[in-house]
């Protein structure tokens, strides 16, 4: 099996498994407690991974908060300042991850209004698009790093400066970025990531939130994470994430250009041996390893069935058994049919030269009749 399913999820890297097993077996006490050395170790290790994670990305460690993943970090950070107002706006876009859209839509029950911004046909949306749908009651605005579908890159910098020159705060979906490309808190308020997206573990993620940003928490019980959400930690996953970090800064250079050029070399022999190949996004900056193709005239999940090597997902893997559209392309304009025929390859630092050279072939060969 070839896996091209990265974006869903990756492995663990070894060196980050062994990092994390003393924390199962030896050093196992609860961070909570400090009145025994146990409980010290299990904390300074959480604090260890801290400084890591705020290296990654240009933050101070005390501003990041661990959550189960960023599905929950997601919403603490979009629930949590809803309920520092009594109403207010949110601004998304209509590509962002689920997670987000039904975030913002479950508080309009509570009385919050959503503006969802359109996309172009690469799946961007302007910094003066943003500017012009700011409110002067908009809390929040919430635009992700990059595309999980399709690994357009948006622009976050220009789009932080115009969210700086008003009260809303800038919330940044980043878990498909980090580890991909570099990201940093410049400018951005609050921020959302997962583990098992960069070679950690699944179960674990944090919120990165600035001091003046901090959500209302939503998670209640004990004082943990300074109060801000509660439960004990998962110290293992924990130190995985932190170690996932660490890797990730120091192999960001090597890992960026070494994945975007199997991309392009996949995309470029698929195009020879499908002339009619569609690369989403392709006007766009994308992640280098991501690669949503449409194939015009074939059904996706025929054809991946029958090829039964590729593990790829043919939309986002948090919908699938959903029985839904892809609704980041059908926000870029991507007709139904084509949106049947369209496969999301995504490669890793993993992924070989000889992963490619088999994926190319086995596609090619059931492509070869409809040329």
């Amino acid at each position: 099996m070839i896996y091209f399913d990265n974006n869903a999820t990756t492995p663990v890297d070894q060196d980050i498994l062994d990092a994390m097993l003393p924390f199962f077996t030896q050093h196992y006490g609860n961070p909570s407690n400090t009145s025994h050395a146990m409980g010290w170790a299990a904390d300074e290790a959480a604090n260890v991974a801290r400084e890591h994670i705020g290296s990654l990305l240009s933050a101070s460690p005390d501003d990041v908060c661990f959550t189960a993943g960023a599905t929950e970090a997601i919403n603490q950070a979009i629930q949590g300042v809803a309920y520092q107002h009594r109403s207010g706006h949110f601004l998304t876009v209509a590509t962002e991850h689920k997670a987000v859209l039904e975030a913002c839509k479950s508080m309009q029950a509570f009385g919050f209004e959503t503006t969802i911004l359109p996309v172009d046909a690469d799946g961007l949306v302007t910094a003066k698009a943003i500017r012009d749908a700011l409110q002067p009651d908009t809390i929040l605005t919430a635009v992700m790093w990059a595309n999980n579908e399709t690994g357009a890159i948006q622009p976050v910098a220009d789009i932080a400066s115009v969210v700086a020159e008003h009260r809303s705060v800038f919330f940044c979906d980043a878990t498909q970025a980090i580890g991909k490309v570099p990201v940093s808190m410049d400018g951005i308020d609050l921020m959302a990531l997962s583990a098992h997206k960069f070679y950690g573990p699944k179960g674990v993620g944090a919120l990165i939130a600035r001091a003046h940003a901090l959500p209302a928490r939503i998670m209640h019980g004990g004082g943990q994470e300074r109060g801000r959400r509660a439960g004990t930690l998962n110290v293992p996953g924990i130190v995985g994430l932190g170690a996932a970090a660490a890797k990730a800064e120091r192999r960001l250079a090597e890992d960026g250009p070494a994945m975007a050029a199997r991309r392009d070399r996949f995309e470029r022999e698929l195009k020879a041996a499908f002339p009619a190949l569609k690369v989403n996004s392709a006007g766009a900056p994308r992640l280098p390893q991501t690669s949503s193709l449409t194939f015009p005239g074939v059904k996706a999940g025929p054809m991946m069935a029958e090829i039964g090597t590729i593990a790829v997902s043919t939309g986002s893997a948090c919908s699938t058994g959903s029985g839904a559209a892809s609704h980041v392309l059908k926000a870029m304009g991507v007709s139904g049919s084509d949106g049947e025929g369209t496969v999301r390859f995504s490669m890793s630092r993993h992924t070989t030269d000889q992963d490619i050279d088999d994926a190319v072939s086995a596609l090619s060969a059931y492509l070869k009749d409809r040329t």
